[in-house]
């Protein structure tokens, strides 16, 4: 199986950055076939409701890099988004990948794949809710299946490294991908 990585946090090795790892570290352990992308370095443009992905070829018009990120997205079997909260919401660049995932809608290709949801917050797994709710109505609206999801709290960069059991538990998700 292929697993897709998206770090949706600005800091590289912060709280999402190891979590995201580890899941990718586990699904490594068992033999699948990994790769992690930071979306804060790409250039993601938002929606222009232009409605290009709707007709034709159903692809999105908007020349950026979610060209790149659409191979990946299709190619991958489980793709696991991991944002830090913001608000109650995703980070900026996970949601602007997130309203980016239109053109699936019309062509379907991301029809029975599965996705992880990883979300670390200062004010812990309660404030998350809302967030793995709006990932949930995503994913159906998508015909993805939400598999699992790691909800921490955690806030200091790298704060996770002094929780082993959510780091464990982050590994035993992508080990025990099928």
């Amino acid at each position: 199986m292929r697993i897709l990585g998206l770090v949706g946090s600005p800091r590289k090795g912060g709280n999402t950055d190891l979590l995201v790892s580890r899941i990718l570290a586990g699904a490594g352990a068992s033999g699948h076939l990994t790769e992690k992308v930071y979306l804060y370095p790409l250039a993601i443009s938002p929606c222009t409701d232009c409605r290009s992905c709707q007709k034709g070829k159903l692809h999105c018009a908007v020349g950026d890099d979610m060209q790149l990120l659409y191979q990946k997205l299709e190619d991958a079997d489980v793709v696991v988004f991991g944002t830090p909260l913001y608000w109650y919401g995703p980070s900026a660049k996970m949601k602007l990948l997130m309203d980016r995932l239109r053109p699936f809608v019309a062509s379907g290709k991301l029809k029975g794949k599965k996705a992880i949801a990883v979300v670390p917050s200062e004010e812990g797994v309660a404030a998350c809710n809302h967030l793995i709710g709006m990932f949930k109505l995503s994913f159906e609206y998508l015909g993805v299946t939400l598999i699992d999801t790691l909800r921490v709290k955690a806030y200091e960069k790298a704060e996770v490294n002094k929780q082993p059991e959510m780091l464990n538990r982050a590994f035993e998700i992508g080990k025990t991908l099928r």
